[in-house]
């Protein structure tokens, strides 16, 4: 039987150098582009190619589950709540399905929350290897206080979270002020201290593709360890063409720079197969480095539940109702 805790690529520890940000190279940021319609073309190819069937769909589909930061965002969390989601997320199959697939010791990316959770959820994952990652700055809209948001962001990592997904002022993209971009995101990296960041771009609120590859590009050279998509709040959240456009931007920063950084998609991304398509995708263009929890993660919540459902239909023929596998 197959251990996944005796699997290191299986926990979300850096298996790579950290990302340590250069000088921002504005000449650098001016030459990217983003060829819209060639983007489209690509991402709509994904869809349609033959997915992959029987016992190596459910591979792909565990390995999308230790991949996901398993997430709670909402005014009313509670902290019951969050201790059943962080239940889910030390044991977020069944264990008759894990059994019959000959697994054991699968868990989450990580477990997602806004920072008055933080305490809760770091005891409730004790004894794992499962970090809590804090949404922070002012999250969705990074619009508080510059102050707020910067010591909002130490509140969480005193509190225990071992990753910070900061919001990124989306005005600085818009009005190409991309030195105020810079600075802001450097003094964030530097206020998480050894807690890993990564800088929501809310890639729906900035018009364009280069704006999108544009904020990547100085949001890593200010030291990002990861970029993402979205808060989830937004009107338009992850996409294919995003997507493709962001991890491309991650590509040409390690051909530079030698450094790889991570990716994260969040928001809308709630089916099994579009799990496959994303990590499909990554595979593609990024390669096998880049489907380990270190350096992809997936934002999502009602994910899970479906990959659940078709393990279940891999295991037994048949589809379960939505409701045997909650959340907690």
């Amino acid at each position: 039987m197959q251990t996944l805790t005796e699997n290191k690529s299986q926990l979300p520890t850096l298996t790579h150098t950290r990302n340590p940000g250069m000088a921002l190279d504005l000449d650098w940021v001016a030459s990217v582009q983003a060829n819209t319609s060639a983007i489209e073309r690509r991402a709509n190819t994904l869809g349609g190619r033959r997915s992959v069937k029987k016992e190596f769909q459910a591979a792909w589909l565990l390995k999308a589950i230790s991949l996901i930061d398993l997430t709670t965002l909402s005014g009313d969390d509670t902290e019951g709540r969050v201790k059943r989601l962080c239940a889910k997320a030390r044991q977020p199959v069944a264990p008759w399905m894990l059994d019959k697939l000959g697994l054991q010791g699968l868990t989450t990316g990580a477990v997602c929350v806004y920072h008055e959770m933080v305490e809760t959820a770091v005891r409730a994952l004790e004894g794992t290897n499962i970090p809590v990652a804090a949404v922070s700055t002012g999250f969705p809209a990074g619009l508080s206080p510059y102050r707020l948001r910067i010591a909002e962001i130490g509140e969480s990592v005193r509190a225990g979270a071992k990753e910070i997904d900061i919001v990124i002022s989306r005005r600085h993209v818009l009005t190409g002020n991309w030195q105020a971009l810079y600075d802001e995101m450097r003094e964030m990296r530097a206020e998480c201290g050894e807690a890993h960041v990564k800088a929501i771009l809310a890639t729906g609120e900035l018009a364009t593709l280069r704006n999108v590859a544009r904020a990547s590009l100085v949001c890593m050279m200010a030291g990002a360890d990861f970029i993402k998509t979205s808060t989830g709040k937004e009107p338009v959240n992850a996409t294919l063409p995003v997507t493709l456009t962001m991890i491309r931007c991650i590509r040409d920063y390690q051909e530079r720079t030698g450094i790889k950084v991570g990716y994260k998609p969040a928001g809308g991304i709630a089916k099994a197969k579009d799990a496959l398509l994303y990590l499909a995708l990554m595979k593609d263009e990024l390669g096998h480095p880049w489907l380990q929890p270190d350096l992809f993660r997936f934002g999502a919540s009602s994910l899970l539940g479906d990959i659940e459902r078709q393990l279940e239909h891999h295991l037994t023929g048949q589809y379960s109702a939505s409701n045997r596998h909650a959340m907690g």
